[in-house]
């Protein structure tokens, strides 16, 4: 491994990638019938499957299960790209059951932001920084940053012990594995607040600090990613945050010898309709990646899929609602930081008895401005895959019987909703 902890046989990630993760590992196929769509239409995507520790327990599922659906899909469609699994938002707590199957770890160290960092760390870190005092002119970005003493603290402060965490988690991963031979990426978006540019670069200047060859890093950007709807904020200060994001990068690179191929990734991207065609023309203006995050949309399509298909399938999507919603507080509890639900806008049981599958589909299926169409309630069934894995194999079923309906929604969304749409296919 070099002075910059970039090894030779490190895994690279492509330059557009969609986190394509699956509750209940049924929609493999599904979702890569999507993205080959994008393929044929010139676009290379490549599909990176994650799924949270979180959501294993959740489903009683294991990471080996992931990898089991990649590795059927790309056989039954004879798909020949790379592809990846990624052992999302692990810590050092729950690392270790994704080692064996995964080759994308989404490090995520949120919860450690703002923890205190020892005086010798963060002297230290300070006098790595001496050369970026005073006005920090990044190329690509109009406007200097006054960076001071003061300022270097107060991120370190912030930011320095989770990215320490990082580094203990990455190295762990490597010692485990015996190489790294996987993409690494580093999460801190389930937070309140934002994380500036001028933060940005001294993030990755920790992350470099630390050898951790990141392709891939995850900020809280501006305005509200709330878990599968639309942006909620000003779209033209988000888009100011991405090009800038995107500058720091590059010239963080540049500065550090970070590799070649890090990109920013958007979690909680799917369903951001608002913004994606300011990142489509920031991507293409300046002809960078991007990694997207579109796991919770698979299962919401899911829901809609079997009340399209009526009977006992429709039924079961009632009582998915109807159970959330007397359980709201129990399943939100966890997403706190990224839903937004008004309670006094979400349908009581008696009344959504009362739909048809059509009604159903049309309440859930994020298309903005269709009359029918309730964010609310999307966001809550969003939350509620808890109940259909308690349903147990009676909803797997319903997926197994109903899965040609099922799965062209699976399809349809991924491809019309979000690929169309991010890169202007």
């Amino acid at each position: 491994m070099n002075e910059h902890g970039k090894s030779k046989i490190m895994k690279k990630i492509g330059k557009y990638s969609f986190g394509i993760g699956d509750r209940f590992a049924h929609q493999g196929v599904a979702q890569l019938r999507a993205l080959m769509k994008a393929q044929a239409a010139g676009i290379e995507v490549t599909p990176v499957w994650n799924k949270s520790n979180r959501e294993h327990m959740y489903v009683h599922s294991h990471p080996a299960d992931t990898r089991k659906e990649a590795d059927s899909a790309v056989a039954e469609l004879g798909y020949r790209g790379d592809y990846c699994v990624d052992a999302d938002h692990i810590n050092l707590g729950n690392v270790q059951n994704f080692l064996a199957t995964s080759d994308f770890f989404t490090i995520d160290v949120a919860s450690k932001i703002g923890s205190a960092s020892g005086e010798t760390e963060t002297t230290a870190f300070l006098s790595s920084c001496q050369a970026y005092l005073g006005a920090l002119q990044i190329p690509g970005i109009a406007h200097p940053f006054e960076v001071d003493e003061a300022l270097l603290t107060k991120i370190a402060g912030k930011f320095l012990a989770a990215i320490r965490e990082a580094g203990l988690i990455y190295r762990h991963i490597v010692s485990e594995k015996g190489n790294d031979d996987f993409v690494t990426e580093i999460s801190m978006d389930e937070v309140e607040s934002p994380q500036s540019p001028v933060e940005m670069f001294f993030i990755l200047k920790m992350i470099a600090n630390e050898h951790i060859p990141a392709q891939t890093i995850a900020p809280k950007f501006t305005g509200r990613f709330n878990k599968g709807v639309d942006y909620v904020g000003d779209v033209a200060a988000f888009a100011r945050e991405f090009e800038e994001d995107i500058h720091v990068i590059d010239f963080a690179i540049r500065e550090f010898g970070l590799p070649v191929s890090l990109k920013l990734s958007v979690h909680s991207g799917s369903d951001k309709f608002s913004i994606y065609p300011e990142i489509q023309r920031i991507l293409a203006q300046f002809d960078k990646g991007i990694h997207v995050k579109t796991a919770g949309t698979t299962w919401l399509e899911e829901v809609i899929g079997l009340a399209l298909s009526g009977g006992d399938a429709l039924a079961a999507a009632k009582s998915i609602y109807i159970q959330a919603l007397s359980r709201q507080q129990e399943l939100c509890a966890p997403y706190a930081d990224v839903i937004d639900i008004d309670g006094t806008k979400l349908p009581d049981a008696e009344e959504v008895n009362s739909w048809s599958g059509e009604k159903f589909a049309n309440t859930l299926r994020h298309i903005p401005g269709h009359p029918d169409y309730n964010p609310n309630l999307r966001q809550l069934i969003h939350v509620g895959y808890k109940i259909a894995s308690e349903m147990g194999t009676h909803y797997t079923d319903l997926l197994k019987t109903n899965q040609k309906t099922v799965g062209a929604c699976v399809e349809e969304n991924l491809f019309e909703r979000h690929l169309k749409r991010l890169f202007h296919i």
